[in-house]
């Protein structure tokens, strides 16, 4: 593998005159500001790649954005696995993941092992509270934001409470409504009905200067690395196929089917292939699945993994990671609870992540063909709607187990209703004050989710919470 890199690397330097050592570090401080969720780290990428070194064009830049918006997965890291792969080709792309992910990995593993060792402490659990209201509010917001983006006609809205009520009410499989709203978009496009028809992209900033392609250090031309290849796709898809399924294959060879890993194994890695529309959407399958099917979580822990993810930088699918940290912990088998866990969150990070660079070595050199499908742009403005309706049950979710004891589930169905005497009263409390902090006076994320956690821990002291 090391010569194939180095014979990849090694004949003739690049024409933009950027080194590896250069971009590693570069990689290094976007990784280190990527808080904020993806809009966020999209941006910072956007100002320190364009904007400040110049390395692509805002119309390059846009045009993997796109390509990336198509991916199941964290849409901005596999951008940044996109550029570093255009800027030094495939040792390039894994730099830039690895970089993007590693210090969420670091950070999600450390706050998890604090959670799982002192998780009972009245303090900390204070803290988690007061997270806890916060991120109900940040998940709100993020509804309203998807929505202004996606819900550009009334059959988009239709969309949206159709997956919305498929999802909460009916309890349809999160996987099967992504599929059915593809399907609508694709077929509706083909006959020619105008809600079909996809419209703009991400557009630049009013009022600031736009990078061309043939002034950036890449220039507009398509780097020989970057043509599509049959005998390339081919290696890229069999070298990442071991890597993704090597590990499973071995937990199953080992340990059969009937233990933690292998259900971490087989659940996160249908979850890397159906995660479109980031991770607020899937995580609305993956919080119920965890807690309600597998019981490897109480539903307050998963806001409280959500938490993590949002205070971290990083992409907030990392909070997936948290999910398998938790999950081995609390079914270690032979091992001890804190190296089962170790295992579950890394393995759980390994086979989430691994597919995201699949997805830009094999897809990316196809991208223009990619961006010119009318019909493959209907699906995806489709997928968007939808998710916008799975957002909205995810916030509801979270909503009715933050802020109520107890819920009722409604036979026959997936709908729950809440206990209305089972409400709690500060948790009320602490969400609407982080609504009116993000909504009204636009608090920054940080510190409102900072406040919020400091004003559980006053409750906690003055003894109004336990």
């Amino acid at each position: 593998m090391q010569k194939a890199v180095a014979a990849e690397i090694a004949p003739g330097e690049e024409a933009h005159g950027v080194s590896l050592r250069e971009a590693f570090w570069v990689w290094s401080r976007v990784a280190a500001l990527s808080f904020g969720g993806p809009a966020g780290q999209i941006a910072v990428m956007h100002r320190i790649l364009v904007e400040e070194k110049k390395w692509v064009g805002e119309t390059r830049f846009l045009h993997a954005l796109n390509y990336c918006m198509l991916l199941p997965g964290p849409e901005a890291q596999q951008l940044a696995v996109y550029i570093g792969w255009l800027m030094h080709r495939t040792v390039g792309g894994l730099v830039a993941g690895t970089l993007f992910v590693l210090p969420g990995l670091v950070a999600i593993m450390a706050l998890s092992w604090v959670y799982a060792i002192f998780g009972s402490i009245g303090t900390v659990q204070a803290l988690f509270f007061g997270l806890k209201a916060a991120v109900l509010a940040i998940v709100l917001e993020a509804v309203l934001r998807i929505g202004k983006r996606a819900l550009k006609n009334a059959t988009m809205v239709g969309l949206a409470a159709a997956a919305f009520v498929a999802i909460f009410v009916i309890g349809v499989p999160f996987p099967w409504i992504i599929a059915s709203a593809a399907v609508i978009g694709y077929v509706g496009n083909r006959v020619g009905l105008s809600a079909f028809q996809p419209g703009g992209g991400h557009g630049p900033a009013s009022g600031k200067a736009v990078l061309a392609d043939a002034d950036s250090r890449l220039g507009a031309g398509i780097p020989k690395h970057a043509q599509p290849s049959t005998a390339w796709a081919i290696k890229v898809l069999a070298v990442s196929l071991v890597l993704w399924f090597g590990p499973i294959v071995a937990i199953f060879v080992v340990g059969g089917s009937s233990n933690i890993f292998a259900d971490i194994a087989v659940f996160f890695s249908k979850m890397a292939v159906v995660t479109f529309g980031g991770a607020y959407a899937v995580l609305a399958y993956v919080a119920q699945t965890a807690v309600e099917y597998y019981g490897w979580l109480r539903p307050g822990e998963m806001l409280d993994g959500l938490g993590m993810a949002e205070t971290t930088p990083g992409p907030l699918i990392m909070v997936l990671q948290f999910v398998g940290f938790m999950a081995a912990f609390r079914a270690p088998g032979a091992l001890s609870p804190l190296v089962a866990a170790t295992l579950g969150g890394l393995l759980t990070t390994w086979v989430t992540f691994v597919p995201c660079f699949l997805w830009i070595f094999l897809g990316a050199p196809y991208i223009e063909a990619l961006r010119g499908h009318k019909a493959l742009g209907a699906a995806l403005s489709s997928i968007t709607a939808a998710v916008v309706g799975v957002v909205l049950n995810l916030a509801i979710w979270f909503a009715l187990h933050t802020l109520f004891q107890d819920v009722v589930k409604v036979p026959g169905l997936a709908l729950e209703l809440p206990v209305l005497s089972s409400i709690i009263p500060w948790a009320a409390v602490l969400s609407a004050a982080a609504m009116l902090a993000l909504f009204r006076f636009k608090t920054g994320m940080i510190t409102t989710l900072a406040c919020c956690s400091a004003a559980g821990i006053v409750l906690y002291f003055i003894g109004v919470v336990r």
